[in-house]
């Protein structure tokens, strides 16, 4: 999914702004939740979209849903509401992680499988790969998705490896085709 440059300018505003408050591990963990509250909540994102909700409503309700966060990601909230980005809160908040995560070294690792995988499965997996970095940290989330059914796809950063079964039927599939 690409991302806007809107959600990519305010969490370079909102990092910058935290680099100098020493204030980035507690925003940090506070936009974790943004993103988490966001894709868990339907209405609340129906409601942040609906246009004829005027913006000190949203902002209303913006400041009781998020009162328990500290003044700096209140106000970005708050500043995200009243220039009419609402619908970018999700999305400056990964951004405002993705970023915080680069710095400190943390790869971003998604990997879709067919089926729920054991932890052992999954180690499997990443060890079998030059892409993963021993070494380094990494955020993993794992997706089902019955659709490819089998194997895997393991996404590492901007680089991915698809092994599975649907991709390989279409293979076999386009090359039928072209023979």
């Amino acid at each position: 999914m690409l991302t806007s440059k809107v959600a990519k300018r305010y969490a370079q505003g909102l990092l910058d702004f935290t680099k100098e408050s020493g204030q980035t591990d507690a925003v940090f963990a506070e936009m974790k939740d943004v993103v988490k509250l966001m894709s868990e909540s339907k209405d609340l994102n129906k409601f942040f979209l609906t246009p004829y909700i005027d913006a000190n409503k949203k902002t209303e309700v913006a400041n009781e849903i998020f009162k328990s966060f500290s003044p700096v990601s209140q106000n970005l909230i708050r500043l995200i509401i009243k220039n009419g980005r609402e619908s970018q809160l999700k999305n400056v908040a990964q951004q405002f992680i993705n970023k915080v995560e680069d710095i400190n070294g943390i790869q971003r690792i998604t990997l879709t499988t067919a089926t729920q995988l054991s932890n052992e499965n999954i180690e499997q997996i990443l060890k079998s790969t030059n892409l993963v970095n021993a070494s380094a940290n990494f955020d993993i989330k794992v997706n089902v998705n019955p659709a490819i059914l089998g194997g895997y796809i393991l996404r590492v950063g901007d680089q991915q490896i698809d092994a599975s079964v649907k991709s390989q039927l279409n293979k076999i599939k386009k090359d039928f085709q072209l023979n």
